[in-house]
């Protein structure tokens, strides 16, 4: 299939697109809003760059890359694009400042639609657009293009079976590719992947992860103590499970209760990776008996409390923050895991489970470090965060681990902003 019929199908389909945001809606009230700016039609103003960040994550990473084009071009002006709620409460919380001043405009991408993209394209008439990691689209690409604007994807990912699955459908995916004009990709491997599918290799430069230049603000860690010590949990055992799917609530879960039946003021903070799912967790923990508040409604655990429900959105790093030990989730259900490098950043044992796919490099350095640790179920689970607790020379030497790992690895963002730079000469 070529761009011409991909366009033909997409347009098609924009009912279907309707109908996904009515669905999305019904369990996340954020999807009923700003429908202008997904298909294109709202007024925009021109800017020289335009940074699109899918998700909460790929904004995380984008975050130093952005403050310091901010910095290094007080002269330019940026659109910052999103196609999740959570990543645009992200951008509209980091850059507050910068969207009040008109240096920074945020909107939604447009869905990829030959009308709606084109319309996009033409009002905003960037000089440089960046995309972070895999967010590739073939009509935002051309048009980008046909505009004269440099596209570069950053922080690129492209995992085995990505680039399977993008051979299929070669006819597509390889024109847009070659209009790229430049890849600042994470690995050698993934560089690889990216010429078998046609990119010229001096189009692609092998930059490392972004994610590694993590940097956690003092003040946050400072609240974070503050808030554990309102808890009155500072020598209790608090851990966190981030990002966690409904197949994995009932295994974290059986982990938190083994660790309650023998240290009983432990404090588990639960946080479901969507909001859709806030309600079923709470669901799932009063059907197990546990005695639990919900951050959204600013209850402060009392002695008793034996879990948080972390039911808010943008707070996962503070709450990682609070605790001395960490489960990933997405890893215990066939999904392919979430970023471990925030908990390692903060000074965190981390655990995950098996199905680590998309942070396949990053675990594998922290596991070889000694920070990282596999489980199956969450029994497996329950016994690592009991013994972590009950030897802090253990804790510490797998704390100590994975800051190391972040501190042997920094070094992308200079890298990247490189990249970046010279297609801004060339613009």
């Amino acid at each position: 299939m070529n761009r011409l019929l991909y366009s033909i199908l997409v347009t098609l389909l924009t009912p279907v697109l309707v109908i996904y945001l009515m669905l999305r809606s019904r369990k996340d009230p954020a999807y009923r809003l700003r429908w202008r700016e997904r298909f294109g039609i709202k007024r925009l103003a021109s800017t020289e760059v335009l940074i699109h960040a899918v998700s909460m994550g790929e904004t995380l990473a984008a975050l130093p890359l952005i403050r310091q084009l901010l910095r290094d071009h007080p002269q330019y002006r940026l659109t910052l694009t999103s196609t999740s709620p959570t990543g645009s409460a992200e951008i509209v919380k980091a850059f507050a400042a910068e969207i009040a001043l008109g240096r920074v405009q945020h909107v939604y991408l447009p869905f990829d639609i030959p009308w709606a993209v084109a319309r996009f394209v033409r009002q905003v008439a960037p000089q440089l657009v960046v995309i972070m990691e895999t967010e590739l689209w073939p009509n935002l690409v051309h048009y980008c293009n046909r505009a004269g604007a440099k596209v570069v994807l950053a922080n690129a990912r492209l995992s085995a079976k990505s680039a399977n699955q993008y051979q299929q459908r070669l006819r597509l995916i390889r024109p847009m590719l070659q209009q790229l004009a430049a890849i600042a990709v994470q690995t050698d491997a993934e560089a690889a992947r990216f010429i078998a599918l046609g990119v010229d290799p001096d189009v692609v430069t092998v930059c490392g992860s972004l994610k590694f230049d993590l940097t956690v603000d003092k003040s946050r860690v400072q609240q974070a103590q503050h808030w554990r010590q309102q808890w009155q949990r500072q020598d209790a055992p608090v851990w966190v499970a981030g990002s966690v799917h409904p197949g994995e609530f009932t295994e974290i879960i059986a982990a938190h209760q083994q660790v309650l039946a023998q240290q009983p003021n432990a404090l588990m903070i639960m946080v479901p990776r969507h909001p859709e799912q806030f309600d079923l967790a709470a669901q799932t923990l009063a059907a197990a008996g546990l005695s639990f508040v919900r951050r959204s409604e600013q209850q402060a655990p009392e002695a008793e409390t034996q879990v948080i429900l972390g039911d808010t959105m943008g707070e996962l790093l503070d709450l990682y923050a609070c605790a001395d030990q960490a489960f990933v989730g997405g890893s215990l259900i066939v999904h392919g895991g979430h970023n471990p490098l925030e908990p390692a950043a903060l000074g965190l044992a981390v655990y995950m489970g098996p199905n680590f796919r998309d942070f396949l490099e990053i675990t594998e350095l922290l596991r070889g470090e000694g920070n990282l640790t596999l489980v199956t179920d969450g029994h497996a689970l329950g016994q690592l965060l009991l013994f972590r607790a009950q030897h802090p020379r253990e804790l510490h030497a797998a704390a100590k681990a994975g800051q190391r790992v972040l501190a042997n690895n920094r070094g992308a963002l200079t890298k990247q902003l490189t990249v970046i730079e010279q297609q801004l000469r060339n613009s």
